[in-house]
């Protein structure tokens, strides 16, 4: 990949593949061994847009990125703000509430499509779960109530998949035992990356979160922002590309203790879906989600600088 005049050009060999103008690119992802000229690096990070790399079977490796925001009096905040044991509280509630009934809506929406299926004890559990957060006084506990209703909401989610040989148990990862965690943890890879970028620009440090614990090398912020996205953007859309049969069992190597991975020509069908994706409105909301995720980086900043309550994203249903 190289720059010609304000483009990224992109070669095989002597032959061109693609060339695309700065003004339509937000990031870039690179699978496997891509050469990237310095030329377009400089480019890029002039541009303010990140470069990620991954293996290319999906694992992460690392990231570029612009200079960081000159925001300051923002990431002060944020550090004062973690040492709050009332604010993290708060956060941490909200986060694992909006996780909980964002399970919920996606259960009931599949519901409403296919009503012979009783969910009533699943859901029961998760309202149960949402009364017990209320209840709670330390962060670490609340972990073990979103772990349970994790669980429980796995436990539906398993069921609403319609193809024989894509089926699901049980969630596993590092690695993902079968070709739906697969997705699952894919998914999540990309999501977690773009709210990482999203965090970057607004100017907080993604490495120090609320809910999840500090620990070297984590982005817990990025974490926690992820965790109001999971249900209704990744897990409803592994369910659409499963049930309508645009990425099936044949699409998966099995690579043993390593776990499932997506072939090359089932990666490039992934991307042209999950860009349609992002680049739609969401429900209840004129935003797509990719704007929608700017807006709540946005507004976790405005939280930590007001000490205002939080409002993650919750999804219809």
């Amino acid at each position: 990949m190289g720059k010609a005049s304000r483009r990224l050009v992109v070669h095989k060999g002597d032959e061109k593949l693609t060339e695309v103008p700065i003004i339509k690119i937000d990031r870039v992802m690179l699978f496997g061994n891509i050469q990237v000229t310095s030329q377009a690096i400089a480019f890029l990070l002039d541009s303010g847009i990140d470069l990620c790399y991954l293996s290319s079977n999906g694992r992460f490796r690392g990231r570029l990125t612009p200079a960081e925001s000159k925001n300051i009096l923002l990431r002060i905040a944020q550090y004062e703000r973690h040492l709050d044991n009332d604010f993290q509280l708060a956060v941490s509630k909200d986060i694992v509430k909006a996780k909980i009934q964002n399970g919920k809506s996606l259960i009931k929406v599949y519901q409403k499509n296919y009503p012979d299926i009783d969910f009533s004890e699943i859901l029961a559990t998760l309202d149960r779960s949402l009364d017990n957060v209320i209840l709670q006084t330390q962060v670490s506990s609340l972990l073990g109530i979103e772990g349970s209703a994790t669980a429980a909401y796995f436990r539906a989610f398993g069921q609403m998949f319609r193809k024989d040989d894509m089926s699901f148990t049980q969630r596993t990862k590092r690695p993902p035992k079968d070709p739906v965690n697969a997705l699952l943890s894919f998914g999540y890879t990309l999501i977690s990356n773009e709210i990482l970028s999203f965090l970057f620009a607004v100017g907080l440090d993604p490495h120090i979160g609320f809910l999840h614990s500090l620990y070297f090398g984590r982005p817990s912020l990025a974490l926690d922002m992820t965790e109001e996205f999971r249900h209704p953007v990744v897990d409803r859309f592994t369910l659409y590309l499963v049930n309508n049969g645009i990425i099936s069992r044949m699409d998966f190597e099995d690579k043993g203790e390593d776990g499932f991975f997506l072939t090359q020509p089932a990666l490039k069908r992934y991307f042209q879906h999950y860009e349609e994706r992002m680049g739609k409105a969401s429900e209840g909301n004129s935003q797509n989600y990719r704007n929608l995720i700017r807006e709540q980086a946005y507004k976790l900043a405005r939280s930590i600088q007001t000490g205002e309550p939080y409002r993650p994203y919750t999804m219809e249903g």
